[in-house]
């Protein structure tokens, strides 16, 4: 694939890619590092993408899997020698909007407190993912990404309502 081609579908998706990269790392240099990681698995392997699913659902799986990954890992890559200059691939640094509303925070710090099957879960349904694309994406089965869903939704009002 061209570069400029791959830069356009990473443009795309950038929300996508930022939002993963904020609910798996909580501080800047740590998403840096997750973003570089995730980038450069999507370089690698877009040869692979076979076009049974949307892109975004791709990138999303890719994505979700890097972080699981190198969230289990909990260590520092070393440097490999890359194809391409990763630099072009950076994403613009997202302004947080200090004026954010309250219960927006909360809700990211409940969700934040989910394991990380939860949370990926949760995410995928916050943007709008079918259960099937959810399934494909982390491997489940659609029953169980319906039940997980719900049984998360519920524990999310429970811990909502108490602050």
């Amino acid at each position: 694939m061209e570069k400029e081609k791959f830069i356009e579908i990473i443009s795309t998706n950038k929300n996508l890619l930022y939002k993963i990269c904020n609910s798996y790392c909580q501080n800047s240099s740590d998403r840096k590092d997750l973003e570089q990681e995730i980038l450069m698995q999507l370089w690698k392997n877009i040869k692979n993408f076979d076009g049974r699913v949307k892109i975004s659902t791709w990138i999303y799986k890719v994505a979700l899997n890097t972080a699981i990954s190198n969230y289990r890992k909990d260590c520092k890559r070393i440097d490999k020698p890359n194809e391409i200059d990763c630099s072009i691939f950076s994403l613009p640094d997202f302004e947080y909007d200090s004026e954010l509303d309250e219960k927006i925070k909360i809700l990211r710090k409940l969700i934040n407190g989910l394991t990380k099957l939860d949370k990926a879960l949760i995410l995928l349904y916050l943007d709008s993912f079918k259960q099937k694309e959810i399934s494909e994406i982390l491997g489940i089965s659609e029953t169980n990404v319906a039940t997980k869903i719900s049984r998360i939704k519920t524990n999310l009002k429970e811990k909502f309502s108490n602050y």
